[in-house]
C-alpha cells in the first residue's frame, strides 16, 4: 500500500512505464514500486551511548533494543511491523539466521554469526508504533567495523544510495544508513560536538542528492533527567533553553530540537515500573520530607544510607528512573498517597517529554510521508533514467516524469526543495518568509501552515491564504534578486493552489 496521492501517482507511472523498458531499467522500476509501498524509513543516529536504543524502545512501547554495548549494538538495526515477533540476522551475502527473542524479550546480545560477516539485523514486531515507521538503530559515532555489503545495502535502501560525507569517526554502516533513511532523527546527550554536526552535514548532501530536505532531519535532546540538580530538581527550564540553543546552531540541518528524559520515557512505554516498585516508591514517600532530601542529595546517598527499603529495590529504582524519575515519584505520592501505579505511571510519562516528540515526529515525519516518498521516488526515477543503457528508455522515463511534475499536486515537492534552497542558506529569505515557507512545505494542515488557531473557519482560511499568495508575489517582482525571485513565485503558487483548495473545500 502506498503512503497516498503523490506515491500513488508514480507507482501509476511505474506500472505504466515499467513494461515499455529495457530489462536493466525495467527490473529497478519495480524495485522502486516495491519501495513505494514500505513505511517512511528513519534513521535513529548519534553518539555511541547517548541514549539512541533507550529512545528507540521508548518508541515502540517494548524494551527490545539493547542498551548495553553488545554484538548487536554494533551493527545496524532495522526494526519493521510484522504479524508477529521475529530476529534475523542478514549477513552481507544476503543469507539469514533466525535467532528468538531473550527470555527478556530483547534482541539476544550474541548474534550467532561472526561481527564481520553481519550486514544488519531485521527484527519485525507486532507494535502499533511501527505500523507506518520503519525504525533504523545506527551503531553511532565511534563505532569501527567493516563496510556494509553492496547487496545488503541495496536490501535496505535501494539501489546504489548516496554515501554520506562525514567524518572517519562514523562507521560506514551508520554512514549508509544515515544515507539510504527517509528521515534522520539526530539525538545528542547535551552539547552538539563537531562530529555531531559533520554526521548532519552529510546526512543533508545525501538527501540533497535524493531530493530530499534538510528539515527531514530532528534533533532529539536526550537524558534531560541528568540535568536535575541536586534533591531531583526540575530539569525542564535548563533542557528548553538548551534545545533551543541547540535548534538555533543548526538551523538548516534539523527541523527542530525536541528534549526528552529517555529513560523515563522507556521505563513508562515498556511497562517496566512492576507493582513492587510502585510500592517502594510508596515508602520512600512516607518519609518525612528532611529524610526524603537527603536521600535525594546523591546516588551513593540513596542506594547506601538506612531506609526501610532495601538497598536492592532502591538500586533498582535508580535504574528505571534515576533520580529525577524517583524524585518526581516520590513528590506526587507524597502529594497523593492514594495515587494508584497506572495514575503513577501516567504523570512520569507526562513528565518524560515523549508526548511532544511524538506530536514532534508526527508533523515532521509522519505527516508529509507522502511528500517524502515522492520526492525520493522522483529523484530515483531520475538515476534510473540516466543510467538507462537505451535512449529510448531515458526519453520514456524522463517524459513521463515531466508530465506528473506538471500536475498540481506535484507543486508540493518544488515547494519541497524550495525549502530546501532556503534552510540549507542557499537562498535567503526574510526570516518571516523563511518560517512560512518551512510551514508551507512540511504540513498538510492549513491552519499550522497560514499560523492560525485550530478550528478557524475555511472561510477565513482560504482569505489568509490568498493574503499569502499576495506577499509571496509581492516580493517576488518587488524587493527580491533573481534566486530569491524564483523561490518566492514557487511560494506565491504553493499559497495560491492552498487558497483554492480551501475554498473549493476538498
Amino acid at each position: 500500500m502506498v503512503a497516498g496521492p503523490l506515491t500513488a501517482r508514480i507507482a501509476a507511472l511505474c506500472d505504466q512505464v515499467g513494461p515499455q523498458l529495457g530489462p536493466a531499467a525495467g527490473g529497478q522500476l519495480a524495485q522502486l514500486r516495491r519501495q513505494l509501498r514500505e513505511p517512511l524509513r528513519v534513521a535513529v543516529a548519534g553518539r555511541l551511548k547517548a541514549g539512541k536504543s533507550t529512545l528507540v524502545n521508548a518508541l515502540i512501547g517494548r524494551r527490545v533494543a539493547p542498551t548495553a554495548v553488545g554484538e548487536c549494538t554494533r551493527v545496524v538495526t532495522q526494526l519493521r511491523h510484522g504479524p508477529g515477533d521475529r530476529v534475523e540476522v542478514v549477513r552481507r551475502d544476503g543469507t539469514r539466521t533466525s535467532l528468538p527473542l531473550d527470555e527478556s524479550g530483547m534482541i539476544p546480545q550474541r548474534l550467532g554469526v561472526p561481527l564481520p560477516e553481519v550486514g544488519f539485523v531485521d527484527v519485525t514486531l507486532a507494535s502499533d508504533h511501527l505500523r507506518d515507521l520503519t525504525i533504523v538503530d545506527t551503531p553511532g559515532l565511534s563505532s569501527t567495523h567493516p563496510q556494509v555489503g553492496a547487496g545488503v545495502r541495496d536490501y535496505l535502501f535501494g539501489p546504489e544510495p548516496a554515501t554520506a560525507p562525514v567524518g572517519a569517526d562514523l562507521d560506514p554502516d551508520s554512514a549508509g544508513a544515515l544515507a539510504g533513511a527517509d528521515a534522520i532523527a539526530y539525538v545528542f546527550s547535551q552539547a552538539v560536538r563537531a562530529d555531531d554536526a559533520a554526521a548532519l552535514a552529510g546526512f543533508r548532501a545525501a538527501s540533497a542528492r535524493l531530493a530530499s530536505n534538510p528539515v527531514n532531519s530532528l534533533g532529539l535532546l536526550t537524558r534531560v533527567d541528568t540535568l536535575a540538580g541536586p534533591a531531583g530538581a526540575d530539569p525542564w527550564p535548563v533542557a528548553g533553553a538548551l534545545a533551543a540553543e541547540q535548534a538555533r546552531l543548526l538551523r538548516g540541518v534539523v527541523a527542530d530540537v525536541v528534549p526528552v528524559a529517555g529513560l523515563l520515557a522507556e521505563t513508562t512505554q515498556a511497562g517496566r515500573l512492576t507493582p513492587a516498585d510502585c510500592e517502594a516508591l510508596r515508602a520512600l514517600a512516607g518519609l518525612p520530607e528532611p529524610e526524603r532530601l537527603v536521600l535525594l542529595a546523591s546516588v551513593d546517598l540513596f542506594t547506601t544510607r538506612e531506609c526501610p527499603v532495601p538497598a536492592p529495590a532502591r538500586e533498582r529504582l535508580l535504574r528505571l528512573l534515576d533520580r529525577y524519575g524517583v524524585g518526581l515519584a516520590l513528590a506526587e505520592l507524597a502529594a497523593r498517597p492514594r495515587l494508584s501505579p497506572g495514575e503513577l505511571v501516567q504523570q512520569l510519562a507526562a513528565s518524560s517529554g515523549l508526548a511532544r516528540l511524538r506530536h514532534t515526529l508526527d508533523r515532521t515525519f509522519r505527516d508529509r510521508t507522502d511528500t517524502i516518498k515522492a520526492a525520493r521516488a522522483l529523484a530515483t526515477l531520475a538515476g534510473i533514467a540516466a543510467r538507462a543503457d537505451h535512449p529510448g528508455d531515458r526519453e520514456l522515463l524522463r517524459d513521463a516524469t515531466e508530465a506528473v511534475l506538471r500536475e498540481p499536486a506535484y507543486h508540493r515537492l518544488r515547494t519541497l526543495e524550495a525549502a530546501r534552497l532556503v534552510t540549507a542558506g542557499a537562498v535567503e529569505l526574510p526570516e518571516p518568509m523563511a518560517v512560512e515557507l518551512a510551514r508551507l512545505a512540511t504540513s498538510t494542515d492549513p491552519a499550522w501552515i497560514l499560523d492560525l488557531p485550530g478550528g478557524t473557519t475555511g472561510q477565513r482560511l482560504a482569505a489568509a491564504a490568498v493574503a499569502a499568495a499576495g506577499r509571496w508575489r509581492a516580493y517576488a517582482v518587488g524587493r527580491a534578486g533573481p534566486a530569491q525571485s524564483r523561490v518566492a513565485m514557487v511560494g506565491h503558487r504553493g499559497f495560491h493552489l492552498l487558497a483554492r483548495q480551501l475554498r473549493d473545500g476538498s
